[in-house]
């Protein structure tokens, strides 16, 4: 579904109260509702009309009216029971309709954001959180809307309908049922700022439940391999409990809630009837048998429309509360910005840093720091250097995740916090460590993103990524599906194939993050192989921990502390006995 130009995305949701919030939501669809309202109001008239007839009918019986009366009155009833079919379709086609397109483009713009948060933001929010707001959020706010106009709207109309027909047949008992909707309003007022804080809670437990589960699963292999079962259960099962109090709280105040709105509904509908009959006994105020049936009836209607508003407030308040989570992720200040920035048509490759400090927030010490380095177009230049020396860094530098706290990076002589990141990665590919592979054939994996290239281009692709051998031993070769993260492939096959993704996309700059790390000797002189092709008159940056992935590098760059210590080839390198050679043990022989 193409987002369209005025999108759940352009809107303000913080500070704003969830109602306003919702009303934007369903902007595009307010004449569809509009006739929705009114195709209720046609369909559900009987509820309101009913006791009316019922008065009349008795009060022929009882003042032995003529008996026409009845047959009209009979006829109409039935008139506008015929007309619930259409209308009720009408309405669940306007209402339904507009419900399930809100709920798609809000997850469309949540996804759309989640693409275009930066990778910080994405580091500090687990992935199961994520997945709460997405799936979980939205459904609670498409079912409070849902709920919302279901009964909701039942008793509006209910509520409309009696007290006009009460106006017009019985005035001097409006009051009366005036009473209701204050009472409404107070029992609301008193427990709605309760409810709002349990949702608020509860929703958070279930966020954290997520994450817990997602990371449980993450780690079963893990797990297993240590007999680790009931320490990861019982990681989980903490979390559970405080979802289950969190829960039973919850229920709590509904359950007082709406305990409280029958009570005293139910005691104001035992007086009425009351009043009314004695009324009727006493001959005061003009009432007849048939306006006691009816107004006991409506009574009953009435207190049955405002206890279904009142049980919808628990509906309501947790659907306001998702919506301010969702508001959350929509609103997230975080955000990679390309907007009005110049856009990268072509990239030679040359990348120089200027006296480039990073620090993330809240750290004790910059994890790159003065680091100066020029990148020839088609260099291969390899990081080396113990655990956070400031690498990765470098790396997530070059891709553009994170800026420069101070200095800038040059790319072919342009500051590259000028440009259209999303432009230049076009031309950018990655080999990581863990390959990612989802649920698809070899064939979506290998050309994800891209359109045009035929099975000749793509069978080329993969000899040369030394996968091709493989593939054909696959039962549908190209068309073999690999399982969820690759499940069914092996660890130096899934890299084989995530170096055919990036020689497919021909890109001008490439990156290596520990492309051999966990390979045994075969795989490990395959995809040796196979990036030798890839490298070749590429801009490379390379990062790794093993001698024989960086000793034919055009140049090593040694790193310690975030600073630059080293830099030479491999020769030059180890014929210094310093840093690169200690960290390798070799010597100049």
């Amino acid at each position: 579904m193409a987002l369209p130009s005025a999108d759940p995305l352009d809107h303000h949701y913080r500070g704003e109260h969830p109602i306003r919030t919702l009303a934007y939501l369903f902007r595009e669809d307010r004449g569809r509702l509009g006739l929705g309202v009114l195709a209720y109001f046609v369909k559900h008239s009987p509820t309101f009309l009913l006791p009316l007839v019922t008065a009349d009918v008795i009060d022929i019986v009882v003042r032995h009216r003529p008996i026409s009366g009845l047959w009209v009155d009979s006829g109409i009833l039935m008139a506008l029971l015929m007309l619930n079919l259409p209308g009720h379709l009408l309405y669940v086609r306007c209402f339904s309709h507009s419900i399930r397109r809100m709920g798609v483009r809000l997850r469309s713009a949540l996804c759309w954001r989640l693409q275009h948060l930066s990778i910080g933001y994405h580091s500090r929010v687990s992935a199961g959180v994520l997945q709460a707001k997405v799936i979980r959020d939205v459904e609670a706010i498409e079912q409070a809307a849902q709920q919302t106009a279901d009964s909701g709207l039942a008793a509006v109309v209910t509520l409309i309908g009696a007290t006009t027909v009460i106006a017009v047949r019985d005035p001097v008992w409006l009051p009366v049922f005036a009473v209701l909707v204050p009472v409404t309003v107070l029992l609301a007022m008193a427990l709605r700022k309760p409810m709002k804080q349990d949702n608020e809670t509860f929703r958070t437990e279930v966020e954290q439940l997520s994450s817990r589960v997602v990371e449980m699963t993450n780690l079963i292999p893990i797990t297993r391999a240590h007999g680790l079962e009931r320490d990861a259960f019982r990681r989980v099962d903490g979390t559970l409990r405080r979802v289950l109090a969190a829960g039973l709280r919850l229920d709590l105040i509904n359950g007082t809630f709406g305990a409280m709105a029958w009570i005293a509904l139910n005691c104001m509908g035992v007086a009425c009837l009351t009043g009314a009959a004695y009324a009727a006994y006493t001959g005061a105020l003009g009432t007849s048998p048939g306006d006691v049936v009816m107004l006991s009836a409506f009574f009953t209607t009435l207190i049955g429309a405002v206890g279904a508003l009142m049980n919808l407030t628990p509906v309501i308040t947790r659907g306001l509360a998702s919506v301010r989570s969702v508001g959350e992720v929509l609103q997230a200040p975080d955000i990679e910005e390309n907007e009005g920035r110049e856009r990268v048509e072509q990239v030679r490759g040359e990348f120089v840093f200027d006296d480039v400090t990073f620090a993330y927030p809240d750290a004790d010490r910059a994890s790159v720091a003065d680091v100066d380095l020029t990148v020839r177009p088609g260099e291969t230049v390899a990081f080396v250097g113990a655990s956070g020396a400031g690498k990765s860094t470098i790396l997530n530098m070059v891709i553009g995740f994170i800026r420069p706290t101070s200095g800038r990076i040059l790319l072919d002589g342009r500051d590259m916090t000028g440009l259209d990141l999303r432009t230049y990665r076009k031309h950018l590919s990655i080999v990581p460590q863990e390959t990612t592979l989802f649920d698809g054939t070899i064939r979506d994996n290998v050309l994800y993103g891209l359109a045009g290239v035929g099975d000749d281009e793509l069978l080329a692709t993969l000899r040369d990524a030394n996968a091709l051998e493989f593939v054909e031993r696959l039962p549908d070769g190209l068309d073999t599906r690999v399982g969820e993260k690759g499940a069914r492939l092996s660890g130096g096959q899934k890299q084989r194939l995530a170096i055919a993704r990036a020689l497919v996309r021909d890109p001008r700059v490439l990156i290596l993050d520990e492309a051999t790390s966990a390979l045994d000797t075969q795989s490990e002189r395959l995809i040796q192989e196979a990036l030798g092709r890839l490298v070749a008159g590429r801009t490379t940056f390379v990062v790794a921990h093993r001698l024989s992935t960086v000793r034919n590098a055009d140049r090593i760059v040694v790193m310690d502390g975030g600073r630059i210590v080293e830099s030479g080839t491999h020769d030059e390198l180890v014929a210094r006995g310093g840093a690169y050679a200690s960290l390798h043990g070799v010597r100049a022989s």
